[in-house]
Order: C-alpha cells, then structure tokens, then sequence
C-alpha cells in the first residue's frame, strides 16, 4: 500500500515530507492542513524516489496510446499490455490479457485517474476484473466494472467495503510525483466499494477465448493474493508477491509461512515460465528470479541476512537482486 520513499520505488521506510507536516495536537494538525496543501500545490518540490523515473527498463518495450497523462501503456506480447501509473509513489501496474471472446484486467489501479477509459481504447471485448490481492493500490477502479471475481477470504470482503483514510494517504505530500489528472478532486478521493460477482479459489480458469488464464492462489503478502498463470504462452502474473522492488512483509495479514509456500509454489512453474510479469515499478522479469527469490528469501528467514536499520518498527532485509519490508525484531 502506501509507499514511503526509500530505494527509489515500491516501499520504505522513510516519509520525507509526511514527517515534517505530522500533526501533533489542533493547532498542528492545522498546521498539517496548510503544509499538505502549500506542498501539493508547489511543483518545483521532487520527491526522491521520482528522480529515478523514467525506468531505463521501459525503453526495451513497445509503448501504446502515448497520449496519455497519467498511465503509460505498454504492449508486453501479443494481446498483453501493462498499464503503469508512474506519477504515485506506488509505480502500480495493472494487466490487461486479451482473448478472443472476453480479457481480464488483473488489478484496477490506484483510481486517481479512470482506467477504464483506458481499456475501452484497447478492446471492446467484454472485462472480467481479476485482483492480485485487494489492498487499495489495486482495486481503485474495480467500482467501475460489473464483473469482479474476488477470492472467498474474509479479507476480500471487508476491503470490498472501500477505504478513505488509505486512499488519503496515496495522496499525501510526496506520494505524486507530476500533476495529478485534470479534474481530479483530492478531498473527495478514496477507494469507492465494489461488488464481488463470484469468488474464486485456487486454480480457477477463466477461457477468454483462444486463451485460458489460470488463478495460483499465493497467499502471504495478503491472504487474497493471487497469481494468474497463461500457461500456453508462459506469462506469469505475480502481483505483489514478485516485484522487483522491497516486497512488504511486515503488515498484520502477511504470513510468512504462507509466503514462503507460495514463492516455492511459483518457482516450481520457472521451467514453463517465459515471462513474469510483477505489480510494481517494472512489468517484465525473467523465470529465473522465482528460484532466486526463494534463495533469498530463505536467506533472510535463515538469518543468513543482516538487518538495515529500523524505521518506524520495520526493517529492511537485501538478499541478492531482492529486498523485504519487515517487521523489526523487538
């Protein structure tokens, strides 16, 4: 969910301007008020972990519909294409997956912008939403959508309810990065409810027509957390079980256990895996990072791996190419 600017992408530990603007009693929160709105409102202000966009990573795909201002859309194989919101510090990505009869769109974005008009640009063919779990980042839009498949957890259900102060935050001081989308009103933004049409369970297929995507539950980041697997064209969807970016694993519904079977579960399919398509900040990965992301994680559990230092009650763990937001041994 919310991302605090450190490494330059997904999570952190540090909240640079949030600090300085936290209220502290009625006179401060006012304070806050006007330090939130002078800094949403002066453009000269960077927040680091906007400096290192663009990502030289999206030089080597093919970029669609470039006259959009808050996505970026990129083809990333045939009747694929990831949808990118590079202006909030969560760099989220979303999927559309194209069949003949039907696609799916895994995750729905951060809802500051509607990415559904986005979509209705690339096929007319009828939407099945898929989330890859439901915190706030990724199911922004569902409200827009009539189908929403959702997993039968208790934790699909009471976020299906919608979120104000989660979707507040995505907007705070040093989470946009750019202007926000014309028309935009940031006091009345949140995650609006969405309707679940069916639950799911693990390995459920949706036929879309010459194309067939298959539910991986993965639980562990969330008890929701979901992959999507098209098998025949070796495209694997991870959410926020893989990115490359410091995977959170400190909130009160992760389960490491949980994490730990799902990744193994995920880097036994490497040898059919073409592609791995993550969550966040880049959308193309090779195979070979779900067996490096059990070594490393493994690594940290062992604890074979040296903390970072302590932010806030978390820490950060850097095993090889991977990075995880962790809860601080006390």
């Amino acid at each position: 969910m919310i991302l605090r600017n450190l490494l330059g992408g997904k999570d952190s530990g540090l909240r640079t301007l949030r600090d300085l603007c936290a209220p502290a009693s009625v006179l401060s929160a006012l304070m806050f008020c006007l330090c939130f709105s002078a800094a949403a409102q002066t453009s000269s202000y960077t927040p680091d972990w906007c400096k290192a966009l663009p990502r030289p990573e999206y030089k080597t795909l093919q970029r669609v519909l470039p006259d959009e201002t808050w996505f970026e859309v990129y083809k990333v194989a045939p009747q694929t294409f990831a949808i990118y919101e590079p202006h909030q510090s969560e760099e989220t990505i979303a999927y559309l997956i194209i069949g003949t009869k039907q696609a799916v769109l895994f995750d729905t974005g951060m809802g500051i912008a509607d990415i559904q008009k986005v979509i209705r640009r690339l096929t007319s063919r009828p939407i099945v939403v898929l989330n890859s779990h439901t915190h706030d980042d990724h199911v922004g839009d569902n409200w827009r959508f009539p189908f929403v498949f959702g997993m039968d957890t208790e934790f699909t259900r009471k976020n299906a309810k919608g979120s104000i102060e989660d979707a507040q935050a995505e907007i705070a001081p040093g989470e946009i990065c750019g202007a926000l989308p014309k028309g935009f009103d940031a006091k009345t933004y949140r995650t609006k409810p969405w309707h679940i049409s069916i639950t799911i369970h693990d390995g459920f297929k949706v036929n879309l027509g010459g194309r067939t995507v298959e539910v991986i539950a993965t639980p562990g980041h969330t008890p929701d957390a979901i992959s999507l697997f098209d098998r025949a064209n070796g495209l694997l969807f991870t959410g926020d079980t893989c990115y490359p970016a410091p995977i959170w694993l400190f909130r009160p519904e992760t389960d490491l256990d949980a994490y730990d079977a799902s990744i193994k579960k995920l880097a036994a399919l490497a040898p059919q895996v073409k592609m791995v398509l993550g969550a966040h900040n880049v959308p193309v990965a090779s195979p070979d990072v779900l067996p490096e992301l059990v070594t490393a994680f493994e690594a940290v559990r062992a604890g074979r791996v040296p903390a970072g230092e302590p932010h806030d009650g978390k820490v950060i763990y850097k095993s090889g190419k991977f990075s995880f937001l962790m809860k601080a041994a006390k």
